[in-house]
C-alpha cells in the first residue's frame, strides 16, 4: 500500500467524520435523513444542508485524487449527494398535482409538503397539520441541484423529470407576493399558523430563479430539451422586494439571522454591497450573543419560559421571552462561511475561534456543533437583568446536522491542501491567498458570489420599426430613418402577449398532468431578448405598449416618459444574461396625432440619435445590425417531444403563429357610429340623456375638510352605488326615475352639494367662477333624490325575445345616429347600458309612426308644471343656465335623467301615469343660443349645437313619419349592439384624446390599465398597505395580493358606477407601482396610500392652483392626459410646488414651478381669451403653505422618521394612546418590538380613524413632542391614558390666547370676542375660519418650528395636560 500525503490523511480524516455524523444516518432505501434517532420525519431544508458537506468533501477529493483509492472515495460521496437529492426528488414528483394545483390556488393548504417519511418518501402529516408552505425549502433545493449540476454531478435522469423541474421553477417564481411559514416554519412569530411574508424566502427564491435560468439538467450531455427557462422579470421582482425588505424579515420579526444564508453562502441573493454589510450589521449588533445568534427577538422555542404543552403563544407573553431567547451556533457556521467568501481571513478565524469554544467535543474527541444554548431556569432572573451574563447550558440535538455540515464546509474551506501549497509556493513564492482543501469557486461554481461586484455600464440597443411605408414617410420627414414590417424579414416582430402565449407551452407533460406555465405576464426584460425558433427569429415590443389592452398607450407623451425610464430599468437590472438588451418599438397610426408623429415621439428619438438619454447609454439601429450583439433565447420547448418529433413545432404552436403572423399590428377598423343616412335636424326630441355620465362621479371637492363628508343621507345616494350596474347582475329589475315636475328649491347647502360636486367631462370651455345653479341643475337635483324614495318605472334589464318598439330607444338610436357630439353619445350610451345593458341588439329599432306614442306623449306634456317651463325657456331663451355657455355636449347640469315609456306588461296592469315630458326641437334652436365659443376639444363638425334647445310643451310630430324604414344601428350591413357602439365611442374618444370620455367608456367596457394586479402586488409587498375608495365611508383595504377580476369587483365595490373614478384609481395604482419601482425614497414613512384621498387631493390642488371651484377642478383632472395625471400625482407624491399650463386644444398641462415653461406669474379663469398659450397658475404667497403641506402629508400618510419605533417608547411608559376613540393600550408593547411592522399598521390603523388630513397631522406633531419627552427621560412614566386630541386642542387654546395678545391673524375669526350667535355657531362645530375639527386655521398654518410655532404650543400642552410633568421649580432644558 502506497503511503498517503498529509493531505489525504487529513481529508481521510475528515471522511471518517462526515461518514460517522451525517452518512450513517442516511436511509439506504430513499437516501433521505430522518431528523434523529426517534424521528423519521426528513425536512427537504435540513436534507440539502445535511448533503453539503459531503458534496463538498468529494470535489476536496476530486482535486488531489492521485490514487485510485481517493476516486474511489470520490465517487462514492458524490453518488450519496445523487441518492439524497433524486429522493427529495421522487418525494416531491410523488405529489406533482399538488404543484399544478398550487400554481392556480397558491394556497397553504395545496403546496408541497415541507417533510417526508425518510423510509419511504411519503407525507406523514396531513395538510392541514403542517406549515408546509415553505417557499425557501423548495428554492434551495432547485439551487443546490443547479450548483451541483454544474460542478457535473448528474442527478436529473428524464425528460419527464425535466418537466417537473421546470414546473418547480413556477411553483416558486412568484415568492415575491406568496405569504409563507418561512425558515422556521412559524409565519408569524405567535406561532398560531398565520403566513406571511419572508424576506428569507424571497431571496433564496430569487437566488434559485437565477441559478436554473437556462441550466442544462443532462449537464454536457444534454440538448435544447433538457434546459430550465425562467422568465428574467420573475427574478427580478423577488429581488426588488427583496431589498424593499432588508434587513426586515417580515411582518412580525423586524430581524432574524436566517437572513445570513441569503446575503451570503448558498444563495448570494442581495447585488448591493452597501445592503449585505447593512443588515449583517444589524443582525451582529442585535442579535448575536457568546454562543451564537439568536434566530429573531422575543423567540420563544425552548426558552425555560416556553411552555412546552402548546405550539402556540398568547400575544402578552412574547415580552416574557426578550434577552432570554436561545442563541444557535450554527449561525457562527454561517458566519465563517459568509466571510471566507470575502477573503476576510481574520473574521473567519475570529468566528472560528468563538465556535470551537462553544462547540461539545465527543467521547472520540471530535466537536460537535449544538443546536442551541438556553438560560438555565434558575439563572433566568440574573439574566433579565444583567442579559448576556449567564452560563448557557445546550438544548436540542447534538449534533446539529444541518450546523454540523456547515461547520466541516467552513473547515474545508481554512484547511490548506499540503499538495497544494507546495506547488503555489513554487511558482508565486506568495502564500498570501492560498486556499484550503476547497476553493470557494468550487462550492459555487454558477459564481453567484460575484453578483455584488461592480459591472460595465449596459449600453441598450434600441430598433424602431414602422408599421407601414407611409409611417416611415413621416419618420423619414424628420431624419429619421426606420424600417418597416415586411423590410426587417426574415425576422418577424410581434407584440408581447404572442411571447406570453408561447411560454404557457413550457413545461407541459401530459404523462405527469401538468399544463405548463400559468402567469401571462411577461415584463421589460423578457421582451428585450431576441428569441429563436428553428430557422425563425422573433422580436417582440414591450408588453405595456399593447394598444389593444390600455387606453394609456394611446397618450404619446406618457408612452416617451414610460420610455426613458424603461431605458434606465434596463441598465440597472440587466444581470446574468449574456448580451445586450434591445428594445423594438412599433411606430403605428395609433400613435399618430392629427395624421402627424407626436413632438414627443420625435424628441425621444432624436435624444436616441445622440447615443445617451437621460445618462443612459442607447444605440438605435436596424435588427439585422443587433443580431451579433443580442442576448438570444432559443424557444426549444415549442418541439413535440411528447410526440416524438423534438425537430418540429407543437402543431398548436404552429396555428397560433400562422394566425399571428403580422396580423398583430394590422390597424383595427373602427365602429361608425352614424348610421347610412343622416337624421334631419328637424327631428324632435322628446327626450334627453343630458349628464347620464357626468350623474356617476363621486369626487368631492369643495367640502372644506377633505374626508369629512360623512355618511350620507340616503335620498342623496345615488341608486348605482347600492344597485350594481346590469352587467354584473343579469335578469335583475332597477329603479329608473322619470323628469319630474316638483315643487322649485332653493340652493342647496354645501353639504348636499358635497354629494354630486364633480362635472361632466366638458368639451367646450368652462366659466368656473359662475356659481349660479339653473333651474335644470336644481330640477335634475331633485330627480337624483327621488330615484330610491320615488321610483317612478321598472324596466327589465336585458329582457329576451321582447320587441323593443319603445318609442323611448327608437329615438335615442335616432340622436345617437344624429349627433356628432362625442359627449351626447357617451350620455346616450350611458343610459342605454344601463337600462337595457351592454348587449342589447339595436336591430329592428326604428320609429314607427303610432298614434298611441303621439297621444301619450302630448297628454303627458299638456300636464307639465308651467312655472317650471317658463323659468327653463326664459333661462335658455337669455343664454345663461347650464344648458348654454356653460354647458357640454349634453349640459353640465347635475344631469336629468332620461324619460322612459312604461314596459307593455306593466302597462296593462297599472293605471296610466302622466308625466311631463321636455321636447327638445333641434331645428328651431336660437340663434343667440347655438353660438358657442370656438373650442379646439369640440369634437362635433357640423353646424348643429346639441348644448342649447328650444323647448315646447306641444309639439308637432310629423316629421317622424320619414324614419320609418330605419332599422337600428348599421355597420356594413351588420347589426351592432351597445357593446360594438362603446367600443367606437371609445376608438373616436382616444384619438381626439377626450380623456374623461376615454376614462368612463373604458371602464364601460370592463376594459383595464396596464397589469393592475402587478401594480398593487409591487405596492403590497414592498410593505404598503392599498386603500381604494372616497373617504372616510366607501374605503375598501386592500393587505394581500388579490387576481385582476376580484381587484375590479373591489373598486367597482368602492365607487359603484361611477367609471370615470374607478379608471382613474387604477391608472393611479399603475402610477403608485411605477414610482415605488423606480423612486422608492418618494413612499419612505409611508405604510398605506389612499387612493380616494389621493384623488380628492389631487382635484383639491388643481383648484387651488387654478383657483376654480370643486366642479371644475374635478372635470379638469378626470380629463388630464395620462402623461399629466402620472406628472401631477408625482408633484403631489413629492410635495414640490407646480403650476397648471394650458396647451393645445384647451388641455392642461402640469409643469414644475422651476421649469423654463413657467415664463410669467398670472391668475386667469379658464373662459379666458387668451386662451391656449396662456399660463394658469396662483400667485406664490406664503399664506397656506403649511395647511397645505399638513394637508397633503396627511391625506398620504406620511409620518416623521421612525415615528412608529418612538411612539412605542411612549406607550411604553403609559397606559395608553387614545387617538380619535380608539386606544392603543401598553399591551401592544407585550406583543411586538419596536421595529416591528405589526406595531406601525396598529398606530396607522388608529390615526387613520381621523378624518381630517391637516388635523392627524397635528395629532403626528403632538405624538412627536410626547415622544421628546420620553427619549430626554424628563419623568420616569407618563401615567394614565393619554388623550392625544386633547393636547391638540389645549394647544390650540394657547395659540388663540396668544393670538388674542398680540393682535395676530387670528383675531379675526376664533379669536375675537365672540357675540351669542358666534358661540352658537362655536357650538355646532362651525368655525368662522373653517378649521377642521375645531382647530382654528391659521394654527394648521403655522410652522412646527418659533416661538409661535405648533411644537411651541404642543410642548406647552404637553406640560399642562399631563399631571407627571412637574409644574413647579426649575428643569434644565438642553437645546441640541
Amino acid at each position: 500500500m502506497r503511503s498517503r500525503s498529509n493531505s489525504g490523511v487529513r481529508l481521510d480524516y475528515y471522511q471518517r467524520i462526515v461518514h460517522r455524523l451525517i452518512l450513517a444516518h442516511q436511509e439506504p432505501v430513499t437516501g433521505l435523513f430522518p431528523a434523529s434517532n426517534v424521528n423519521s420525519h426528513a425536512w427537504i431544508r435540513d436534507n440539502v444542508y445535511c448533503i453539503l458537506a459531503v458534496w463538498g468533501l468529494s470535489m476536496a477529493y476530486k482535486k488531489i485524487a492521485d490514487q485510485d483509492e481517493d476516486r474511489a472515495k470520490c465517487y462514492e460521496l458524490e453518488q450519496s449527494c445523487v441518492k439524497l437529492m433524486r429522493g427529495l426528488l421522487m418525494a416531491m414528483m410523488n405529489q406533482k398535482d399538488k404543484v399544478e394545483k398550487f400554481k392556480m390556488t397558491q394556497s397553504p393548504y395545496d403546496s408541497l409538503h415541507a417533510k417526508y417519511s425518510s423510509k419511504n418518501g411519503l407525507p406523514v402529516v396531513g395538510d392541514n397539520e403542517w406549515g408546509h408552505l415553505q417557499i425557501d425549502a423548495v428554492s434551495l433545493y432547485l439551487l443546490i441541484l443547479a450548483q451541483m449540476t454544474a460542478s457535473g454531478l448528474q442527478i436529473v435522469f428524464s425528460l419527464d423529470e425535466v418537466s417537473f423541474i421546470q414546473n418547480l421553477v413556477f411553483y416558486i417564481e412568484s415568492a415575491y407576493s406568496i405569504p409563507d411559514y418561512g425558515i422556521w416554519e412559524r409565519g408569524d412569530k405567535t406561532n398560531h399558523g398565520e403566513p406571511e411574508l419572508n424576506a428569507s424566502s424571497i431571496g433564496m427564491a430569487k437566488a434559485a430563479l437565477e441559478a436554473m435560468n437556462e441550466l442544462d439538467l443532462f449537464g454536457a450531455r444534454g440538448g435544447p430539451a433538457s434546459v430550465i427557462h425562467v422568465l428574467a422579470d420573475e427574478a427580478h421582482k423577488c429581488q426588488a422586494v427583496l431589498q424593499s425588505m432588508l434587513p426586515r424579515e417580515s411582518n412580525s420579526k423586524e430581524l432574524d439571522s436566517g437572513l445570513l444564508c441569503v446575503i451570503g453562502f448558498p444563495a448570494f441573493a442581495v447585488d448591493d454591497a452597501q445592503l449585505i454589510h447593512n443588515t449583517k450589521d444589524a443582525i451582529l449588533s442585535r442579535l448575536q450573543g457568546k454562543y451564537g445568534c439568536k434566530r429573531f427577538l422575543r423567540d420563544g422555542y425552548r426558552t425555560p419560559k416556553e411552555d412546552p404543552s402548546r405550539l402556540y403563544y398568547e400575544r402578552w407573553e412574547l415580552r416574557m421571552f426578550e434577552n432570554i431567547e436561545c442563541e444557535w451556533p450554527l449561525f457562527y457556521c454561517y458566519l465563517i462561511l459568509f466571510h471566507a467568501f470575502q477573503s476576510d481571513k481574520r473574521s473567519v478565524q475570529e468566528y472560528a475561534d468563538r465556535l470551537e469554544k462553544i462547540m461539545v467535543r465527543s467521547e472520540d474527541g471530535i466537536l460537535l456543533v449544538p443546536e442551541s444554548y438556553a438560560v438555565p431556569q434558575d439563572l433566568v432572573g440574573f439574566e433579565y437583568q444583567k442579559p448576556g451574563s449567564q452560563a448557557r447550558e445546550v438544548v436540542g440535538r447534538c449534533p446539529f446536522l444541518w450546523g454540523q455540515s456547515l461547520f466541516i464546509l467552513g473547515r474545508l474551506l481554512q484547511e490548506v491542501s499540503m499538495k497544494f501549497l507546495f506547488v503555489i509556493s513554487i511558482i508565486l513564492y506568495n502564500l498570501k491567498n492560498i486556499q484550503g482543501f476547497l476553493a470557494v469557486g468550487e462550492l459555487d461554481p454558477l459564481n453567484r458570489r460575484l453578483g455584488a461586484q461592480k459591472k460595465p455600464d449596459v449600453v441598450v440597443q434600441v430598433v424602431i420599426i414602422a408599421e407601414d411605408n407611409e409611417i416611415r414617410d413621416k419618420l423619414a420627414e424628420h431624419d429619421l430613418h426606420v424600417q418597416t414590417i415586411a423590410e426587417v424579414a426574415p425576422i418577424e416582430v410581434q407584440p408581447a402577449r404572442v411571447l406570453s402565449h408561447l411560454y404557457t407551452y413550457l413545461g407541459r407533460n401530459r404523462k405527469l398532468g401538468l399544463s405548463g406555465r400559468k402567469s401571462r405576464d411577461v415584463g421589460i426584460l423578457s421582451t428585450s431578448k431576441l428569441y429563436s425558433l428553428k430557422d425563425r427569429i422573433f422580436a417582440f415590443t414591450p408588453q405595456h405598449i399593447d394598444y389593444e389592452e390600455y387606453y394609456t398607450t394611446r397618450d404619446p407623451d406618457l408612452l416617451a416618459s414610460n420610455f426613458t425610464t424603461n431605458l434606465a430599468f434596463l441598465t440597472n437590472n440587466w444581470r446574468h444574461m449574456l448580451g445586450r438588451p434591445t428594445i423594438t418599438l412599433m411606430a403605428t397610426h395609433y400613435m399618430l396625432d392629427q395624421d402627424k408623429i407626436p413632438l414627443a415621439m420625435i424628441q425621444t428619438m432624436r435624444k436616441l440619435k445622440s447615443g445617451y438619454i437621460n445618462g443612459t447609454r442607447v444605440m438605435l439601429g436596424s435588427l439585422k445590425d443587433f443580431l451579433n450583439t443580442s442576448a438570444i433565447t432559443d424557444l426549444s420547448f415549442l418541439g413535440s417531444t411528447e410526440d416524438g418529433y423534438p425537430d418540429r413545432l407543437h402543431p398548436d404552436v404552429q396555428t397560433y403563429l400562422d394566425e399571428h403572423l403580422l396580423r398583430s399590428f394590422s390597424n383595427r377598423s373602427t365602429m361608425n357610429l352614424r348610421g347610412g343616412q343622416l337624421r334631419p335636424r328637424t327631428l324632435r326630441r322628446r327626450m334627453s340623456c343630458k349628464g347620464a355620465i357626468k350623474k356617476t362621479r363621486s369626487i368631492n371637492v369643495d367640502s372644506d375638510n377633505l374626508g369629512m363628508e360623512g355618511p350620507s343621507p340616503l335620498t342623496e345616494r345615488r341608486l348605482s352605488s347600492i344597485v350594481p350596474p346590469p352587467w354584473l347582475q343579469p335578469n335583475k329589475q332597477s329603479h329608473v326615475s322619470v323628469f319630474a315636475t316638483t315643487p322649485e328649491e332653493g340652493p342647496s347647502s354645501p353639504r348636499q352639494l358635497g354629494h354630486e360636486l364633480s362635472v361632466r367631462e366638458n368639451i367646450y370651455p368652462v366659466d368656473p367662477h359662475n356659481s349660479t345653479r339653473s333651474a335644470i341643475d336644481r330640477r335634475s337635483e331633485f330627480v337624483r333624490q327621488q330615484e330610491i324614495t320615488v321610483p317612478k318605472i321598472l324596466i327589465q334589464r336585458h329582457r329576451a325575445d321582447t320587441n323593443f318598439a319603445d318609442t323611448e330607444v327608437e329615438e335615442l338610436i335616432a340622436m345617437l345616429r344624429e349627433t356628432e357630439n362625442l359627449e351626447e353619445q357617451g350620455d346616450i350610451l350611458q343610459y342605454l347600458v344601463d337600462t337595457q345593458g351592454l348587449d342589447f341588439n339595436t336591430a329592428g329599432l326604428g320609429f314607427k309612426n303610432k298614434s298611441d306614442d303621439s297621444a301619450n306623449a302630448n297628454n303627458a306634456a299638456a300636464e307639465l308644471d308651467q312655472a317650471f317651463m317658463d323659468e327653463v325657456v326664459l333661462e335658455l331663451a337669455a343664454g345663461g343656465g347650464a344648458a348654454s355657455g356653460t354647458g357640454a355636449g349634453a349640459g353640465a347640469g347635475a344631469g336629468a335623467t332620461c324619460a322612459t315609456g312604461a314596459d307593455d306588461q306593466q302597462a296593462k296592469h297599472k293605471p296610466a301615469i302622466s308625466l311631463p315630458t321636455v321636447i327638445i326641437d333641434a331645428a328651431t334652436i336660437p340663434a343667440a343660443l347655438s353660438s358657442e365659443p370656438d373650442n379646439a376639444n369640440t369634437s362635433h363638425t357640423s353646424g348643429s349645437s346639441s348644448s342649447g334647445s328650444n323647448i315646447n310643451s306641444n309639439p308637432p310630430l310629423e316629421n317622424n313619419n320619414d324614419s320609418s324604414q330605419s332599422e337600428g344601428m348599421l355597420e356594413e350591413g351588420r347589426v351592432v349592439t351597445v357593446r360594438d357602439l362603446l367600443k367606437g365611442l371609445y376608438e373616436k374618444a382616444c384619438q381626439q384624446k377626450l380623456w374623461g370620455l376615454v376614462r368612463h367608456t373604458a371602464g364601460m367596457l370592463g376594459k383595464r390599465v396596464e397589469d393592475l394586479a402587478k401594480a398593487v402586488t409591487d405596492l403590497l409587498v414592498r410593505q404598503k398597505q392599498v386603500t381604494v375608495g372616497m373617504p372616510p365611508n366607501n374605503e375598501h383595504t386592500i393587505t394581500a395580493p388579490l387576481p385582476e377580476g376580484e381587484l375590479r369587483q373591489l373598486i367597482h365595490d368602492a365607487y359603484g358606477d361611477d367609471e370615470s373614478t374607478a379608471m382613474l384609481t387604477q391608472e393611479l395604482m399603475v402610477y403608485l407601482a411605477m414610482f415605488i419601482r423606480t423612486e422608492p425614497q418618494l413612499f419612505h414613512e409611508m405604510l398605506r396610500l389612499r387612493v380616494g384621498l389621493i384623488i380628492q387631493v389631487m382635484a383639491k390642488e388643481l383648484s387651488r392652483t387654478l383657483n376654480c371651484d370643486g366642479e371644475a377642478a374635478s372635470e379638469h383632472l378626470l380629463n388630464l392626459s395620462p402623461f399629466e395625471m402620472k406628472n401631477l400625482l408625482y408633484h403631489i407624491l413629492s410635495g414640490k410646488e407646480f403650476a397648471v399650463s394650458s396647451v393645445a386644444r384647451g388641455n392642461l398641462s402640469i409643469v414644475s414651478c422651476k421649469s423654463s415653461r413657467v415664463s410669467k406669474k398670472s391668475q386667469i379663469g379658464l373662459g379666458d381669451p387668451e386662451g391656449e398659450d396662456a399660463l394658469i397658475a396662483t400667485i406664490d404667497d406664503r399664506q397656506g403653505q403649511w395647511l397645505r403641506r399638513r394637508r397633503l402629508d396627511g391625506a398620504l400618510n406620511r409620518v416623521p422618521r421612525d415615528f412608529y419605533s418612538r411612539v412605542w417608547t411612549v406607550l411604553e411608559k403609559c397606559q395608553g394612546l387614545a387617538i380619535e376613540g380608539r386606544v392603543l393600550q401598553q399591551s401592544l408593547t407585550q406583543e411586538m418590538t419596536p421595529g416591528e411592522l405589526k406595531f406601525a399598521l396598529e398606530v396607522e390603523t388608529a390615526l387613520n380613524q381621523i378624518p381630517q388630513p391637516e388635523y392627524r397631522q397635528l395629532v403626528v406633531e403632538a405624538l412627536m413632542v410626547l415622544t421628546l419627552v420620553t427619549e430626554h427621560n424628563m419623568v420616569p412614566t407618563l401615567g394614565g391614558i393619554i388623550y392625544v386630541e386633547h393636547l391638540v386642542h389645549k394647544a390650540n387654546q394657547l395659540f388663540l390666547e396668544d393670538q388674542r395678545k398680540v393682535q395676530g391673524d387670528a383675531t379675526l375669526c376664533c379669536a375675537k370676542i365672540k357675540d351669542g350667535k358666534e358661540q352658537q355657531q362655536a357650538a355646532s362645530g362651525m368655525l368662522l375660519c373653517g378649521g377642521a375639527a375645531y382647530i382654528c386655521q391659521h394654527l394648521y398654518d403655522s410652522a412646527p418650528s418659533g416661538s409661535y410655532g405648533t411644537m411651541t404650543y404642543m410642548s406647552r400642552a404637553v406640560a399642562l395636560v399631563l399631571d407627571c410633568v412637574p409644574k413647579h421649580g426649575e428643569m434644565e432644558c438642553a437645546i441640541s
